[in-house]
């Protein structure tokens, strides 16, 4: 999942850019996301699930036709999108704001950092303009960085490999080495790193273990998300 990032002042178009740069990501056949940074709630006084957050409930889920949460809490970004991951499997998620984030971003403003793709004039772009950003983004954007920094990509730190990607100044020979979508170990939210030997054996015989269990429950666990969570309350 590759993150993109739109950033800029206010009322300089941030949020028409990214609904053209999502039309067209849609377009070519991509599952995508998006996430607004707000400085405010979006619950409704006076309606019904305000009203359950009043009373004292930490957590609210609106359920029906669409369904959302709400959590007393500030959730950071990364975070979120370990959430995201956890729903739907995307192929981009587009930020809208967050603007010093470490992610690839497009800026329609000034507005300029070491992660900055491009800077525009949301006014002054057509069609032509938006493919030849989204080819960019499909370029040189990546998505949750490691932060093992154990410079298998070629670079000293996941820092400097994420702004050289940014920059165009990666190849093919450049990339994550223990990054996997197929196979995650945390401890307390901390990713430990495994290489894709330890990955296999960690995914093969867990996947086996599953199996055998043979459950009308469980099914035909092919193409499955398989999550296994373990609390250990002695410690």
């Amino acid at each position: 999942m590759k993150v993109i990032g739109i950033v800029g002042t206010k009322n300089t178009g941030k949020t028409t850019l990214l609904t053209k740069i999502v039309c067209e990501l849609v377009e070519r056949g991509f599952h995508v996301g998006t996430v607004k940074h707000i400085y405010h709630g979006f619950d409704l006084e006076g309606k019904d699930t305000w009203k359950h957050g009043e009373a004292g409930a930490e957590i609210v889920v609106g359920a029906g036709d669409q369904t959302f949460f709400r959590i007393n809490k500030i959730i950071g970004l990364d975070k979120l999108l370990e959430m995201l991951e956890c729903i739907k499997k995307l192929d981009f998620v587009v930020l809208e704001g967050f603007k010093h984030s470490k992610y690839a971003k497009i800026s329609t403003s000034d507005y300029e950092d070491d992660f900055t793709l491009k800077k525009v004039n949301v006014t002054e772009i057509d069609q032509t303009a938006i493919k030849s950003i989204v080819d960019l983004i499909e370029e040189r954007s990546f998505g949750k960085l490691t932060n093992l920094n154990c410079t298998k990509c070629g670079f000293e730190t996941c820092l400097e490999f994420a702004k050289a990607r940014v920059r165009g100044a990666t190849t093919t020979e450049n990339k994550c080495f223990t990054k996997s979508d197929d196979v995650t170990l945390k401890i307390d939210n901390s990713l430990i790193p495994m290489n894709p030997f330890v990955q296999s054996i960690v995914k093969n015989t867990f996947l086996g273990m599953v199996d055998s269990l043979k459950t009308p429950e469980v099914g035909d666990i092919k193409g499955k998300k398989i999550e296994l969570l373990i609390r250990d309350d002695n410690n």
